[in-house]
């Protein structure tokens, strides 16, 4: 039944169109064997070449364009002798030379790994051998990063920035594909090479998370319950290398949407494309939206953003503060959707959802089903009781490229976070298992301290960790990004707390900062905060 509910919500979207079975019966089978994104790109050419694929600093593709472009890459790395079982690797910002990589590397059959851009050079070497990448495309910016790899592994430049000095015998991607047809298609692969997704890694090295058969429910799961343009136009400011910009673009593709991808994130930039294009939607994580409303009324008021229907949020958790701000200046446009890249989309808050709950992530999608469960596996039912937050999906997750696997119970899969239900059923993320801190015996989240301090007018941004105290075992310790007009009082801000959550939750230290540390998703990596003695 739930099968049968995702395909008739998927035509509904726009998705598939079960009056035109012979249509839908080549795209299953193209998906079957390319996977969704090749698969896609190639439906959209066939049946709208001329609109708009992908816009970049560098101009627009077509669908056609893109589809040519893809298929001359598919043939150049069906040449390329490499040895069994070897994974494709780009290491790219969101423009058409990262695109080209996914679509391309599909195409050939091949697996491809998609690597964070905020690697160091020694996680990227790290994560390079174990996810055996014996072939790279890469950003000129991250010659540095690439230099560390070993010499006989062929690389060619995904994007070349204007000054850029190339080393003697380093081609670009475009060279390399010159002289190969872009009309003459390949054969068919016998099964899809599949793509890996990093986690965000916000414990350590990010983990390898394949996906080798993508089920067609997917674009359900991720549309059901947000507004996506149908040949229309969204801004991806969230990166496509991690699940959240992804999947965004893989449902675009399915609709024939024009995506505008921005190599930097920047606020101004952000509004001058959605005015620009006539944008229905905005993919983002929750850092942009702060620095969007950062910019001052008078400046946003420069660019008309009146064709915005969907801000797509997801990355990191949404401060209820930043939620009624954002909605009270663009209206009700906010979809916050939580998930992860092991269970890919779990639950979606609506705009009217978060009018009345700001901060929600609202309820499942089609075909979805999240449950809570106590330290000892027992199902918690009852609204308001904290507890682990399982997700059953029907996007299987394969285990990680390490070995590793998040717990199971009855068919849910861990998530790692803690949650509680509402009265009506709405979900509300608590904060993460591994940052819940003990003080003086007091279990603490920091999350819910720092979306108190981020409501004030003086702090652009908060985090809270604890660290070590002699008389409490631990501490809270917060870190605070203030406004130019803050005025910076620790005791002050230790009152403010003081005066509306439990003394327990009160931060023994109060630090200011210029900024805090976050991977390209937007989440805050606790662990690069000095919990040492200040």
């Amino acid at each position: 039944m739930s099968t049968l509910q995702a395909v008739l919500r998927m035509h509904q979207i726009g998705i598939v169109n079960l009056l035109r079975p012979d249509r839908l019966i080549k795209a299953a089978g193209n998906n079957a064997r390319l996977g969704p994104q090749a698969a896609l790109v190639e439906k959209a050419a066939a049946e709208h070449p001329d609109l708009p694929a992908l816009t970049d600093e560098r101009g627009t593709w077509t669908y056609q364009q893109f589809f040519q472009r893809s298929n001359a890459l598919a043939h150049a790395l069906r040449k390329v002798d490499l040895p069994a079982k070897s994974i494709i690797g780009v290491l790219a910002r969101d423009h058409r030379g990262l695109a080209l990589a996914i679509a391309g590397t599909a195409r050939a059959g091949r697996r491809l790994a998609m690597l964070n851009t905020g690697l160091a050079a020694s996680q990227l070497a790290e994560v390079m051998k174990r996810e055996n990448v014996r072939f790279l495309m890469y950003d000129s910016e991250f010659a540095d990063l690439v230099d560390g790899l070993p010499d006989d592994l062929p690389r060619y430049l995904s994007w070349e920035d204007d000054g850029y000095v190339r080393p003697a015998g380093l081609l670009s991607v475009d060279e390399f594909t010159a002289a190969e047809p872009t009309t003459i298609p390949l054969p068919l692969p016998d099964k899809p090479g599949g793509f890996i997704i990093l986690t965000s890694g916000t414990t350590g090295l990010p983990k390898g998370a394949p996906r080798t058969k993508v089920s067609p429910l997917a674009s359900a799961v991720i549309a059901d319950r947000i507004d996506f343009p149908r040949q229309g136009t969204a801004v991806i400011a969230s990166p496509l290398f991690h699940a959240t910009g992804f999947g965004a673009w893989t449902v675009g593709l399915s609709l024939a949407n024009h995506a505008v991808l921005l190599r930097r994130i920047d606020a101004e930039r952000i509004l001058a494309a959605l005015a620009e294009h006539r944008a229905h939607m905005l993919v983002a994580v929750p850092t942009v939206l702060n620095r969007i409303l950062a910019l001052g009324p008078d400046v946003i008021a420069k660019y008309d953003t009146s064709s915005l229907r969907t801000v797509f949020l997801a990355g990191s958790a949404l401060p209820p503060d930043l939620c009624e701000r954002f909605q009270n200046t663009f209206g009700d446009v906010l979809y916050n959707v939580y998930g992860s890249t092991e269970v890919a989309v779990a639950s979606v808050a609506q705009p009217h959802e978060l009018r009345r709950s700001p901060g929600t992530v609202g309820r499942p999608p089609v075909t979805v089903k999240v449950a809570l469960y106590d330290a000892n596996d027992a199902a918690v039912t009852e609204p308001d009781v904290k507890a682990r937050v399982f997700v059953r999906t029907g996007i299987p997750f394969e285990g990680y490229t390490d070995g590793q696997h998040k717990q199971i119970i009855d068919g849910y899969m861990a998530t790692g976070d803690q949650g509680h239900f509402d009265a009506d059923g709405l979900l509300y993320i608590d904060g993460r298992d591994d940052d819940m801190i003990i003080s003086g015996g007091e279990n603490v989240y920091p999350l819910e301290v720092e979306n108190l301090l981020a409501a004030r007018e003086d702090v652009l941004d908060a985090a809270v960790i604890g660290v070590d105290d002699a008389d409490f075992g631990t501490r809270l310790r917060a870190f605070i990004v203030p406004t130019d007009e803050s005025a910076r009082d620790p005791q002050e801000i230790r009152e403010f707390v003081r005066a509306n959550l439990a003394r327990y939750k009160v931060p023994r230290d109060v630090v200011f900062v210029d900024d805090l540390p976050r991977n390209p998703t937007g989440k805050l990596l606790r662990r690069e905060l000095p919990a040492g003695p200040l």
